[in-house]
């Protein structure tokens, strides 16, 4: 290690937490940060003040190899080009190493999906509540996020009848969920069986707990106070019922959509289909489901196929 480096390092870690004012723990993690940066030109044999941008791209390339997210990365280089910096203003470098380096960009991480199992776990869980109007409400509602792929907000915006002033509603006699999407776009959702049923079943205990000026609410789903049910309401509901049947992980809305879209295209191969379903604007948008289709594929083909594990033999 080059004599100069570590005063150099200390140096800036005193410049950052008495005039700029760090908080301690960000002290720290530059510390860190530029503990691996001496170690990276100690390799190398260079000094801190001599480095270049190839090293640092080699470094960078050295780390995503390693398995370090691009997001670590970013941090890391985002310390780094502080200290070069710092460092060309004491007159110390004549140019930024770090400057035009960037991480590689992270991957877009797959929308979360309950399995099949799971998924009907879910909606046919039949509960201990001593409470038949939320059990039938909260059946109903995870019928229609997973039956019919609905967004949060759009399953909110339902009201029981179709009117003029309507965001939108169900049709039980045509089995179609009639939603306003995003920029304001209506389509018209497949409402399955089971959802008809358990929305029949529903709307006919839905107006029991209703008195006076409460009846008459539009509302397709509606709390003990006879107002729309929230999507923080949702929430909630979904993930005591996700822990009631037992599932690893809490449900929460948007999981029953890719839930619905994933398990449909597993099914039908029909990826504008599903686009049309979803509301989704753009089909790059609902490519995403490829991928989650492709890991289905390839954990059935890993548990099936002959081929896919090959085993030794052993000595002959």
């Amino acid at each position: 290690m080059p004599d100069g480096d570590a005063p150099l390092i200390e140096r800036y870690l005193a410049h950052v937490r008495v005039e700029k004012r760090l908080a301690q723990r960000t002290v720290e993690l530059y510390a860190l940060d530029l503990q691996k940066l001496q170690a990276y030109a100690a390799q190398v044999k260079v000094e801190l003040t001599q480095v270049q941008n190839t090293h640092i791209r080699r470094w960078v390339a050295h780390m995503h190899g390693a398995g370090r997210s691009g997001r670590g990365i970013a941090l890391i280089l985002s310390g780094w080009r502080g200290f070069y910096v710092w460092l060309g203003r004491q007159g110390l470098v004549g140019s930024n190493p770090v400057q035009d380096v960037r991480a590689p960009k992270a991957g877009k991480p797959l929308p979360k999906a309950l399995s099949v199992d799971d998924a009907v776990r879910l909606a046919e869980l039949h509960s201990d509540s001593n409470d038949p109007w939320l059990e039938a409400r909260d059946a109903a509602i995870v019928e229609l996020l997973y039956g019919g792929g609905l967004r949060v907000g759009e399953l909110t915006g339902l009201d029981a009848l179709a009117s003029p002033a309507a965001r939108g509603w169900i049709d039980l006699q045509g089995a179609q969920a009639h939603v306003l999407g995003k920029g304001a776009k209506r389509r018209s959702v497949p409402v399955g069986r089971k959802a008809v049923d358990a929305l029949t079943h529903w709307l006919a205990l839905r107006d029991q707990a209703l008195t006076g000026a409460k009846t008459g609410q539009a509302a397709l789903f509606i709390g003990r106070n006879g107002t729309r049910l929230t999507a923080q309401s949702i929430w909630q509901r979904l993930k005591r019922r996700s822990q009631q049947a037992g599932l690893a992980t809490p449900v929460h809305p948007h999981m029953l959509r890719h839930s619905f879209a994933s398990h449909l295209l597993q099914s039908s191969s029909d990826l504008r289909a599903v686009q049309e379903l979803l509301g989704h604007a753009s089909i790059t948008t609902t490519q995403v489901y490829t991928r989650l289709d492709f890991q289905h594929l390839a954990k059935a083909y890993d548990a099936a196929h002959p081929r896919a594990k090959i085993k030794s033999a052993g000595p002959k």
